[in-house]
């Protein structure tokens, strides 16, 4: 009798293995390839053929002719394996040092600005350490080292950034952002095009 309670326990653990372990799982993934292709495959972003990033991570744009998105708080720079905030209070001497390191490096890169001008998002990193983000302030702000770099009149290059300022979602939830690859990849075709 024992052995037969044991046979039947193990039976249904294999059962439940097999019908929730993988049957769930393979049929979760297949609505989601075919419901949502991108999401499901990491959301890539192509260019000429080639991927060269996810609409979802955040990357390091260190050329003075492209934008810059948020700084990354991983080791490496923008590390996905190694996703996470830096968790320095407010007062940390390492976050205001941090702070003061980036300040220094935007006012560098974009003369004629002031450090009051600045917004948040160019010299915080985000919470992830991975924001492929920013806000339309901080877009705008590069816009006239853009321009001067790309040797663009400032008019395109705003309206490029215009046209990539995605709202909230549902009008209600978030802040207005603009992907920086995307707005990059937007701005290699302008110069192509000239």
């Amino acid at each position: 009798m024992r052995l037969k309670v044991i046979w039947s326990a193990v039976r249904m653990v294999l059962l439940f293995v097999i019908v929730l372990g993988l049957g769930y799982n393979l049929l979760m993934v297949g609505i989601g390839e075919a419901a949502f292709p991108g999401q499901a495959n990491g959301s890539l972003v192509t260019y000429h053929g080639r991927v060269v990033g996810s609409r979802l991570i955040g990357q390091q744009f260190s050329a003075p002719r492209f934008f810059e998105g948020r700084p990354s708080a991983t080791t490496p720079p923008y590390n996905a394996a190694s996703s996470a905030a830096s968790n320095y209070g407010p007062t940390n001497p390492a976050l205001l040092k941090e702070i003061r390191t980036n300040l220094s490096r935007v006012l560098r890169e974009n003369p004629g600005i002031k450090a009051s001008q600045v917004p948040p998002d160019l010299v915080e990193s985000s919470a992830s350490g991975l924001d492929p983000d920013i806000s339309p302030a901080a877009a705008y702000l590069q816009v006239p080292r853009i321009a001067r770099v790309d040797h663009l009149p400032v008019s395109e290059v705003r309206a490029l950034v215009a046209r990539h300022v995605a709202g909230r979602f549902l009008g209600l939830y978030g802040a207005p952002h603009v992907n920086v690859l995307e707005l990059n990849l937007a701005l290699l075709k302008l110069i192509g095009r000239r």
